[in-house]
């Protein structure tokens, strides 16, 4: 049995976070009959991420994979029936289109198909200037207040 969270108290006591709760709730709606094609999600360091989906039968020309802003999307579509009459069809050969939300500042930095897998390689690259920075202290004396400059440049001229 699957049980249905209501966020509604936190959309009404967070200021912010509305990409997160928004995520929280549509992974709160998504079927558990969605679970084709299998995928695994692997962190392999700090800042790096792999995908791998089993895609049997589909070729790089029937995948396609497409990053708008914070959103994957990965997609497949059989060019055509080999024209075969099946007996028992147990690989599954339907469309698809999986979506995974990114976190802010990942990147995809390459994909590659190989014996049935399709592999997505992610990255986390973080502007320099949101990367944490150590700030120098300054031994002897005080700095002058900002406006104390602005004033003695004013002097001076």
């Amino acid at each position: 049995m699957r049980t249905t969270f209501d966020f509604t108290p936190l959309f009404r006591s967070s200021v912010g976070f509305d990409r997160m709760l928004h995520a929280l709730e549509a992974a709160s709606r998504v079927e558990t009959i969605d679970n084709w094609p299998p995928y695994d999600i692997a962190k392999l360091d700090e800042n790096d991420y792999r995908i791998t989906m089993a895609v049997a039968g589909f070729s790089q020309d029937d995948l396609t994979i497409t990053q708008e802003r914070n959103m994957l999307m990965v997609s497949g579509q059989k060019a055509g029936e080999d024209g075969g009459q099946y007996l028992h069809r147990g690989i599954a050969g339907r469309d698809f289109q999986r979506r995974f939300e990114l976190a802010d500042h990942v990147k995809v930095v390459g994909a590659s198909l190989a014996d049935g897998m399709l592999t997505i390689d992610l990255r986390r690259e973080i502007p320099e200037g949101m990367k944490p920075r150590r700030i120098e202290i300054a031994a002897g004396e005080a700095l002058p207040k900002p406006e104390t400059k602005q004033i003695e440049a004013e002097q001076a001229a």
